[in-house]
C-alpha cells in the first residue's frame, strides 16, 4: 500500500483505536510499581478463655513473618521494580462466610481438620460480603489501596488469586462479578498461614501466568514472547526456555523441580540479553533453581522475567508493570 493510501485510511481510524496501544520505543524506562495493599487476616479465636487463635493452636506460621519474607523476595526478584506497602492490617476473629451464608464454628472446623467431617459445600467464600464490609471497591477507586491480600486457612474457600474491576479477566480464577465501582482492575490474593513463603510465591506465580497470558494474547508466533519464555523441554523439545511456575526447563511433570537431568535452555539469554537475544543456550538442571526447593525455584523463575527499558508491539519490556498493576494490560 502506498504512503498516500496509508495516510488516507488513517484519517478514518478512531482516536481510541489509534491510541489504544502505546507507541513502541527502544528506550522507554521501566516503571516502578508502588502497590498499596490492604491485609486482612482471618485467624479466629479457638479458645475464649486463653485467647488462643487458630494459627497459634495449630502452630502454623506467623502472618507478619510471611508477609515480611514475601515482600522481601518480591523486591529482590524484581530488582526493586515492585514495592509492596501494607497500608492497613485487619485481624478478624471469625470464620468467613461461604456463598450460602454458612460459617464454621471452632468445633465444626476442627471436625473437618481432624477428618471427622467433610468440608462444607459450597466451599467458596462470599467475596461480595468481604468487598462490602471493607469498602474495597470504593477504596480502590479512591486510590487508597491497589490490591488486597487475605490470609486464611485450609478450607477457608479463597482462590489463590482473583481479579475485580472493569475489564477484569481470568487470574487463576473467574473474575469477581459486579465490581466495576472500583474504576480500575485490582487483584485479591488468597494466602494461607498454614503454608510458607514458597507457597505464597506459587500463588503469585499463577497470577503472573494469567496476567502475562492476557498481556500477549493478541500476538502470535515469534511476537508472543510469553509463549517462548514458558517453553520447557518436554513440551517444546530443543527449545526450552524458563518454563512455568510448575515446570522447570527439564521437568517431566508438575512440581518436578528436583530433576537432575541436563537440558539445553535459553534461560540465560532471557536473563542476560533480553530483548536482544544472542543465542545463549546452556546446559542446566535443578542445581540452577534450588534442587527441589519450592521457594528457590519460584524466585529463580521470577528473576528471569524481563525488567528492562523499551517497548515492542505495544508491550513494555518490563513485565512486572503488568503483573503488579493489571490495569496496564490492554484488553
Amino acid at each position: 500500500m502506498s504512503n498516500f493510501l496509508s495516510a488516507f485510511f488513517d484519517l478514518f481510524k478512531s482516536p481510541a483505536a489509534a491510541s489504544k496501544f502505546p507507541a513502541d520505543s527502544p528506550t522507554e524506562p521501566a516503571q516502578i510499581t508502588q502497590s498499596k495493599t490492604l491485609l486482612i487476616v482471618y485467624d479466629p479465636i479457638m479458645d475464649k478463655t486463653s485467647g488462643t487463635t487458630l494459627s497459634q493452636q495449630q502452630k502454623w506460621f506467623n502472618v507478619s513473618d510471611l508477609v515480611t519474607g514475601f515482600m522481601a523476595d518480591m523486591l529482590e526478584v524484581t530488582a526493586g521494580l515492585v514495592r509492596y506497602q501494607i497500608v492497613e492490617r485487619v485481624d478478624v476473629d471469625e470464620f468467613p462466610a461461604k456463598t450460602d451464608g454458612f460459617r464454621y464454628t471452632p468445633q465444626t472446623y476442627m471436625d473437618v481438620l481432624q477428618r471427622k467431617a467433610a468440608p462444607h459445600t459450597p466451599q467458596e467464600v462470599d467475596y461480595n460480603a468481604i468487598l462490602s464490609k471493607y469498602n474495597i471497591l470504593q477504596r480502590v477507586a479512591r486510590n487508597e489501596i491497589d490490591e488486597v491480600w487475605v490470609f486464611g486457612f485450609p478450607h477457608a474457600g479463597f482462590y489463590e488469586s482473583t481479579m475485580g474491576g472493569p475489564g477484569a479477566f481470568w487470574c487463576n480464577a473467574p473474575p469477581l462479578k459486579n465490581t466495576s465501582a472500583s474504576k480500575r482492575r485490582f487483584v485479591l490474593m488468597g494466602f494461607s498461614y498454614e503454608r510458607f513463603i514458597g507457597e505464597m510465591q506459587e500463588a503469585y506465580g499463577h497470577r503472573a501466568e494469567s496476567i502475562m497470558e492476557k498481556t500477549f494474547s493478541k500476538l502470535s508466533g515469534d511476537a508472543n514472547l510469553w509463549k517462548r519464555f514458558t517453553q520447557y523441554e518436554k513440551a517444546a523439545p530443543g527449545r526450552a526456555a524458563c518454563g512455568n511456575i510448575h515446570f522447570a526447563p527439564n521437568s517431566q511433570q508438575d512440581y518436578d523441580w528436583n530433576n537432575a537431568a541436563p537440558v539445553k535452555s535459553e534461560c540465560y539469554d532471557w536473563q542476560l540479553n533480553f530483548p536482544n537475544f544472542k543465542g545463549d543456550a546452556r546446559i542446566v538442571n535443578a542445581t540452577e533453581w534450588g534442587n527441589g526447593d519450592i521457594r528457590a525455584h519460584h524466585k529463580w523463575w521470577f528473576n528471569h522475567f524481563p525488567r528492562v527499558a523499551g517497548r515492542k508491539n505495544g508491550i513494555h519490556n518490563n513485565w512486572w508493570q503488568y503483573v503488579a498493576a493489571p490495569q496496564k494490560v490492554i484488553v
